[in-house]
């Protein structure tokens, strides 16, 4: 039977009680519970009950069902995770301990979770230097995708206000799923095309090919003086579009995007430019996907990947991504998460509107289906998994073939995974023919070893830093060690 998952909301009712101008006997009387109780949760001793989620829901116009994956939560996810470093030794906080810091001190732990940051990529980086750049005095800085990539994370990956403009420019181009269906993708790129030439003064041209047989090959070109974009040209129909997409966003939300990452409190280096980039691809998805159809046609389509692709003239992967990003207030579509795989392991993309987090240091769980994808590149892979917390989720996996020009060229190929928890399951195609119910099977799957506390797993790599080893010397299974009590 699945867990319930224990919510500590602490500041949201300390918040709502002073607005209300309440003292804790009247809140505590209004939600129906004892001042005391009241006293434990909002100070996250206690997980907040049913009958207060109900009680603010009905008396206090709270959105109960955004509490679960509130900002609070994942940073609690993201301090767990950071203290299970073995640089802290056994000066490791209980996980009610960090929940308070999450919910009461949001900015010492976003600063912990920086600190904890640079310390993890100055060591990896000191690791490969030797004696001399280092009496160089090389500088050691932080790394502007991990940043930027927090960044989105803690937006749930949802820039409403870019949203909104793309969903205008889109109603205003005439720009609908009829008119983005396969055969006339051409007519969709067009008028990208022509808005450029009218209202910016920018021609579009088509790079020569032999440009895209060199290490220069640009998918996108865009100089300034001449007001001219040049495009690759052996890139896909949907790549074509998204970058004429993302040149849009830049001349016409150039403001409201500087504006954004400026107030991003980003530190890294080149970060404000990597994050401008990332809001600029995010209105250019809006503006292929917009909102309020694509989340329409998604639940229409039960979010079969292949049909919106094909009904709104993009790839898979943009598909999948959009997916992830629909979490408009009032109008927020299924809760999905979404991930980029490379041979090796390395996450090159991670986005979650739902509760799975994924690991920030070191690799993912090799139990995912997100690995197998490799192994039967031309289906997509389904699994029912289940995370240490209780929580179920239905995944799949799919490969991507990205190809650079001729035979002798170098071939991309990744890895995507795109998942939601299984009570959603139902409006999924992808569930169809699996027993997602009580009794289904559920593969365990964790975040990372080091933070997971399965006792019997037969992939484990490390051991989980809080539990203590028991290490028999004269036999041993199929670990050399067995997990004892925490330490």
């Amino acid at each position: 039977m699945t867990r319930a998952r224990k919510l500590f909301i602490g500041r949201t009712l300390r918040e709502v009680r002073l607005r209300e101008r309440l003292t804790q006997a009247a809140f505590a009387r209004r939600l129906g519970t004892s001042p005391s109780y009241l006293n434990q949760m909002e100070n996250d001793q206690r997980p907040v009950s049913a009958a207060v989620l109900v009680g603010l829901a009905d008396g206090f116009d709270v959105d109960i069902g955004a509490l679960a994956t509130s900002d609070g939560d994942r940073v609690l996810t993201d301090l767990i995770e950071a203290f299970a470093d073995p640089f802290f030794g056994e000066q490791t906080p209980e996980p009610a301990e960090l929940a308070m810091v999450a919910r009461n001190a949001p900015v010492v732990a976003r600063a912990l979770l920086s600190a904890h940051r640079t310390l993890r990529r100055a060591e990896e980086r000191l690791a490969g230097l030797d004696d001399t750049l280092e009496r160089a005095g090389v500088r050691l800085e932080s790394n502007p995708w991990d940043e930027v990539r927090d960044f989105f994370h803690y937006l749930d990956n949802h820039v409403d206000v870019l949203d909104r403009a793309a969903e205008t420019l889109a109603d205003t181009l005439g720009i609908d799923d009829d008119a983005q269906r396969k055969d006339e993708r051409g007519d969709v790129i067009a008028r990208f095309v022509e808005h450029l030439r009218v209202h910016h003064g920018v021609r579009t041209v088509i790079a020569p090919r032999r440009e895209a047989l060199t290490h220069e090959r640009r998918l996108r070109r865009y100089d300034a003086e001449a007001a001219t974009l040049t495009l690759d040209p052996v890139s896909p129909m949907p790549t074509r579009a998204f970058q004429l997409a993302c040149q849009i966003a830049l001349l016409e939300q150039g403001e409201t995007i500087e504006r954004i990452a400026a107030d991003a409190g980003l530190r890294a280096a080149d970060a404000e430019a990597v994050c401008r980039v990332g809001l600029a691809n995010y209105f250019a998805g809006a503006l292929l996907m917009p909102y309020e159809r694509f989340r329409t046609a998604a639940r229409e389509l039960r979010h079969d990947l292949l049909q919106l692709a094909d009904r709104f003239g993009t790839s898979e992967e943009q598909v999948a991504q959009r997916l992830s990003t629909l979490q408009r207030a009032g109008a927020a579509g299924t809760p999905f998460f979404f991930a980029r795989v490379d041979r090796a392991g390395n996450i090159t993309k991670r986005h979650s509107a739902a509760p799975l987090k994924f690991a920030r240091y070191g690799s993912a769980c090799p139990l995912w289906n997100v690995h197998r994808a490799f192994e039967t590149p031309e289906r997509i892979v389904r699994q029912l998994a289940e995370t240490p917390d209780g929580v179920r989720y239905l995944c799949i996996a799919w490969t991507v073939v990205k190809r650079s020009g001729g035979f002798t060229e170098p071939v991309r190929r990744y890895a995507m995974a795109l998942g939601c928890e299984i009570r959603h399951a139902a409006d999924v195609v992808y569930a169809d023919g699996l027993d997602t119910g009580q009794h289904g099977r559920f593969e365990p799957i964790g975040v990372s070893c080091r933070t997971c506390e399965r006792p019997d797993c037969h992939q484990r790599a490390v051991p989980p830093i809080e539990r203590t080893l028991l290490v028999d010397e004269h036999g041993r299974g199929v670990l050399p060690y067995r997990l004892g009590p925490a330490r």
